[in-house]
């Protein structure tokens, strides 16, 4: 059956529809073999470590830091060990001013996961982060910590760019003609 459309004076013909071919629904059971059977997950024993948590953030840079508790100092940071992660002394320094001025050498080690901004902003995240844990282990630290500006958190960050101009600040040379 076709119908005539008329538009502007020009007779179309439509197709005819086309009749859709019906799908044949067959139900399908899952073939077992007993030679292979089924794989059923088995749930894996955890290791059960107490730690401490803390997050320490300076510029860019995110460090998140877990205290076991234990026996030796350790310190790893992104899975290696602090010397090869921060190779300067005076980052290793930076990192380690809290552990030193709280006097917890073998009290635990500690273990961080530190991303994003530069070698400086983590060192000085990591070491935020490492206070603020030490803080959760022991109240009385928190004095002495304080007074070593250890709690202080340094907020500052980079000003973001603004339209019309070519940095945060910086506008485009004027030109007097």
């Amino acid at each position: 059956m076709t119908t005539a459309i008329k538009k502007s004076g020009v007779h179309k013909k439509k197709a005819p529809a086309k009749k859709k071919a019906e799908k044949k629904h067959v139900k399908k059971t899952p073939v077992k073999h007993p030679e292979h059977p089924v794989h059923v997950p088995v749930a894996k024993p955890k290791r059960k470590q107490t730690y401490l948590y803390a997050v320490g953030r300076r510029k860019q840079s995110v460090a998140r830091v877990r205290f076991i508790i234990g026996d030796q100092t350790e310190l790893f940071v992104n899975g290696k060990p602090l010397n090869a992660f921060f190779n300067n002394p005076s980052w290793q320094r930076i990192v380690q001013e809290p552990i030193i001025v709280a006097n917890v050498q073998g009290l635990g080690s500690f273990s961080v996961q530190v991303s994003g901004g530069g070698t400086q902003g983590q060192a000085e995240s990591v070491r935020l982060g490492i206070a603020r844990v030490l803080l959760k282990h022991d109240e009385n630290l928190k004095p002495l910590l304080r007074s070593h500006k250890l709690l202080t958190v340094d907020a500052r960050v980079k000003e973001r760019k603004k339209y019309g101009l070519k940095k945060a600040r910086r506008a485009p040379q004027w030109q007097k003609r």
